[in-house]
């Protein structure tokens, strides 16, 4: 991979100016979500957690919550399936849920394009060519967000993370950008079938 300083720079003042106005801009959004959230029983409105950043550095990931905090008798928690509530799938269909991440932008722990930030448990699960998508800042939005998302594969979304790293342009972040617009009308493949979110990823598939 071979990228221009310039693009850089350039990358990082267009994210830190509109991580500014898309946080002025969403945040009565999300007082609205949190609100309606409070009214359907959640009585926790934020999530927060570690994912592995640029270089593998760690961050603390912030998301709206769409999913409440229910365990069985045993303290287990129960599956997301039966803990996010009805709200809270639309919320997550329409990626609102993903608005806080305009702060991780804003910090620099993010970028508005980019392989997406995933858990510290999978570090030891990649291959040394799949950990080649911490090569860049994580992204809110991506390649594999565009082509299919939750639906394809963890082997096909780290493909794709792997070609952007090496393929990245001005014009492949405004392609991915315009294309992530589109499809927030038309939200599609946002968790795998029958489940809430999607299968961890076991190193294999």
């Amino acid at each position: 991979m071979s990228i221009d300083r310039p693009y850089f720079i350039v990358k990082r003042f267009f994210d830190i100016v509109f991580s500014i106005i898309g946080m002025i801009i969403s945040l009565p959004v999300i007082l609205i979500l949190v609100m309606i959230f409070f009214i359907t029983g959640h009585r926790s409105f934020f999530f927060f957690q570690t994912r592995v950043g640029y270089r593998e550095k760690l961050f603390t990931l912030y998301k709206l919550k769409t999913m409440k905090d229910e365990s069985d008798a045993m303290g287990v928690p129960l599956p997301d399936e039966k803990r996010i509530t009805k709200f809270g799938r639309i919320v997550r269909g329409s990626s609102l849920d993903e608005l806080p991440q305009l702060l991780n932008v804003l910090k620099g722990d993010m970028s508005f394009v980019g392989p997406r930030p995933l858990l510290k448990e999978y570090l030891s699960l990649y291959s040394p060519q799949q950990k080649r998508r911490h090569l860049l800042k994580p992204g809110i939005t991506g390649l594999a967000q565009i082509n299919g998302r939750n639906a394809i594969s963890w082997t096909k979304k780290f493909e794709m993370d792997v070609y952007y790293v090496d393929h990245v342009t001005f014009f492949v972040d405004f392609k991915i950008l315009i294309l992530t617009i589109m499809r927030f009308f038309r939200p599609v493949n946002i968790s795998q079938p029958k489940t809430a979110t999607v299968d961890p990823f076991n190193g294999i598939n």
